[in-house]
């Protein structure tokens, strides 16, 4: 399916989860595995995945995939069962999904960063039957008596207590893949959990094949991409928009198994990548390796981001130095199975801090606290909905209720819609600052640290005070040593004098994070009240 067919991307109302009525393509395949044996018809022989010295084409990579199937198949794992993925970024997440997804079974990617409280928590709630992980996580796993739905045990590496998963790749090719429903369960993403206990967004095979027909047409994919990921596999940003976004057009996929800018620059050059999906951070760390302009990175095409926004130094610096780069800004969720809208190309440093417009299948509506629609510029919640936001939250009909409505999902986010359909989220709600009656929004404060040469990433939150309310404190990473003096004059001449910050926690290790990469700004609120804040 290419872009320039006219009739490749129609679209047509559907019914779908019960009492959705929203707009999907018309023509597509109704599952993951679907999606991928279209691609190895086509493209079998080319290049699919590369990951260190590990090369394979997509008939390779069907293979291997159909063989860990035909294993899991043979241990009774079959249709809805879930199989646990606590795997870093390597080949074998890659083959161990595809396999667990051919038989129906249910992946639950898990960032390699969770601990054992969260992993038997994620266990059990899930009933996970599986699990396949990396050796050195070995030790973290939950005991059998802890978790006692989980029957197997995979390792990546060597180690006791759980089968080789070398063992999974020996058997024949899975003959007869599972039969599988749209609306069916593809794998389940465990939200952040900033408060309260994670929930599992379920993400259907129409989720997922929306989300990466989106990508696919908004940023023009084909079988010629090279996508590289470099953020976990284990996010939805790494296992939709790049590795199923790369099943989907055909290309290949590049693995990286640990974000290093210098690493990063070097593999972009060898392996001549056209697309990729970072956070901000990521490429102002790019921006600051002093032989960044000895790469030959012609090939770079498409540099997605989201997490935050795009500081409008960092796209100055950016177009300066990859005058054929198009930075393309993609605002979503777990929730909304990556993308939900979208910036086009063009967009970047012209639409001020948009994230962009509805993808073609969605719908942004801003809400006031009644859950009245707002008019055109007025800030509100902002509510997603289309084909591609998941169906609820596994085992947890409380929270799905409290999160959707009429198959809209409240994003939690506060953001207003331009004239021409725009979108800026301007703050999460539960982070806006009001001090003395004007409300702060912290991500423009933020912003506007970012753009200083010497700070990685900045968090405002606010300093409790009996006059005012609130105050604005920010805690910096820096890259260079850079005082509060400084960084406070930075902010005065671009911010109105009740923005700037008034107290500034400067430090050169990284601001905290959960294991899904979100900032713990909770965490940072206990820093400063321990300090005496």
């Amino acid at each position: 399916m290419s872009q320039n067919d006219d009739n490749a991307f129609a679209m047509r109302l559907e019914s779908h989860f019960g009492d959705r009525v929203v707009r999907c393509f018309s023509k597509r395949p109704n599952s993951i595995h679907a999606m991928l044996t279209k691609t190895v018809a086509r493209r079998g022989e080319a290049e699919a995945l590369v990951c260190g010295a590990v090369r394979l084409s997509w008939r390779e990579l069907h293979d291997a995939a159909l063989r860990v199937g035909a294993s899991l198949a043979a241990r009774r794992i079959g249709k809805g069962d879930r199989v646990v993925l606590l795997l870093g970024n390597r080949s074998e997440f890659v083959i161990a999904a595809l396999g667990v997804i051919a038989i129906g079974a249910v992946i639950v990617p898990v960032s390699t960063r969770e601990k054992t409280p969260g992993l038997t928590y994620l266990f059990n709630n899930c009933g996970a039957c599986a699990v396949i992980h990396d050796g050195a996580l070995a030790e973290l796993l939950p005991p059998v008596t802890h978790a006692p739905t989980v029957r197997h045990r995979f390792t990546a590496d060597p180690c006791t207590g759980s089968e080789d998963f070398s063992i999974l790749l020996q058997a024949e090719p899975l003959r007869e893949p599972a039969a599988m429903e749209e609306e069916d369960v593809a794998a389940i993403l465990y939200t952040s959990g900033t408060t309260g206990k994670p929930k599992g967004a379920m993400l259907t095979h129409l989720n997922i094949v929306h989300s990466v027909m989106h990508y696919e047409l908004v940023l023009g994919l084909d079988e010629r991409d090279r996508l590289a990921v470099v953020v976990p596999l284990s996010h939805v940003t790494g296992l939709v928009a790049l590795m199923l976004a790369t099943v989907r057009c055909g290309g290949a996929l590049i693995v990286m198994p640990e974000f290093r800018a210098t690493d990063f620059l070097r593999l972009a050059e060898s392996e001549r990548m056209t697309a990729t999906i970072m956070v901000p951070a990521m490429y102002n760390l790019c921006l600051m390796q002093n032989d960044i302009g000895k790469y030959d990175l012609a090939a770079w095409r498409i540099g997605g981001y989201g997490g935050a926004p795009m500081p409008l130094a960092s796209i100055h610096s950016m177009a300066e130095r990859f005058p054929r780069l198009t930075l393309i800004n993609a605002y979503g969720a777990t929730e909304t199975a990556s993308p939900a809208t979208m910036t086009l190309p063009g967009d970047a440093g012209m639409r001020g801090e948009s994230v962009g417009r509805a993808v073609p299948c969605g719908d942004v509506l801003i809400v006031d606290e009644a859950g009245r629609e707002l008019p055109c510029g007025e800030a509100g919640e902002v509510w997603l909905r289309g084909p591609m936001v998941v169906k609820g939250y596994w085992e947890n009909p409380a929270a799905t209720a409290a999160s959707f409505t009429g198959g809209y999902w409240h994003s939690g986010d506060i953001g207003s819609l331009d004239e021409d359909g725009y979108l800026s989220v301007f703050d999460r709600r539960k982070d806006m600052l009001n001090r003395g009656g004007y409300k702060i929004y912290s991500v423009e404060v933020e912003n506007v640290l970012v753009a200083h040469p010497a700070v990685i990433e900045a968090a405002v939150v606010g300093k409790p005070c009996p006059v005012l309310g609130e105050r604005v404190h920010v805690f910096v990473s820096a890259a260079s040593p850079v005082t509060e003096r400084e960084l406070s004059a930075f902010c005065a001449q671009r911010l109105a004098d009740y923005k700037v910050p008034e107290g500034f926690t400067i430090q050169s290790e990284p601001l905290p994070r959960n294991p899904n990469g979100k900032l713990l700004k909770r965490d940072l609120r206990e820093m400063l009240l321990r300090a005496g804040g």
